[in-house]
This record gives structure tokens, sequence and C-alpha cells, in this order.
């Protein structure tokens, strides 16, 4: 299948963590039985989806500032991604 060129993910809005896995889960087309936890994020991102070409993320500041160890977590998989499987891994654009 081929790779969409860009998924934007808005993240201004989020309120809680519970709200980000769902939203994640829904534009990066995670199955319904998808984990919504750090560990089911990095399985889903390297094992059960096509990543886009560019993973552009609105705001991210300020999910940063309202969940600084969840927006880390995020951030290392998808660094470690790009390290480990780069030819899979998304140009990301933090906005």
């Amino acid at each position: 299948m081929a790779r969409d060129k860009l998924v934007e993910i808005e993240l201004g809005d989020i309120e809680s963590i519970a709200q980000l896995q769902v939203r994640l889960m829904e534009k990066l087309n995670f199955p319904d039985w998808y984990g919504r936890n750090w560990d089911a994020f990095w399985d889903g991102i390297t094992a059960l989806v096509d990543m886009p070409l560019i993973l552009r993320l609105k705001n991210w500041s300020k999910l940063e500032r309202r969940f600084p160890h969840d927006a880390k977590l995020m951030n290392d998989c998808l660094q470690d991604m790009a390290q480990q499987y780069p030819s899979f891994a998304p140009q990301v654009e933090y906005e």
C-alpha cells in the first residue's frame, strides 16, 4: 500500500492523554484494538500501519507544556523509529 504523503494531527486542544491516544489512533489508522499507551504506540508506528511520508504535529509546544512527560515519550518513539527504521519513518514536523 502506498504511504500517505501527509498526516496532520492537531494537539493544541488535547486535554488528557486518553484523548491524545484516541486522536493518534484515529489519525494514524491504528486498529480498534490499539492499546492506547506508549508501548502500543511504538508497536503501531513500527508494525501495524504504514506511516505517512510527513507527520505534522500542530501545536506541539502546547502538548509539551501540558504533558511534558508524555510529549517526551511520544517524541522518543518517533526519533527511535527514525533511527531504527529510517526507510519507514516519517519526516516529523513539529509546529
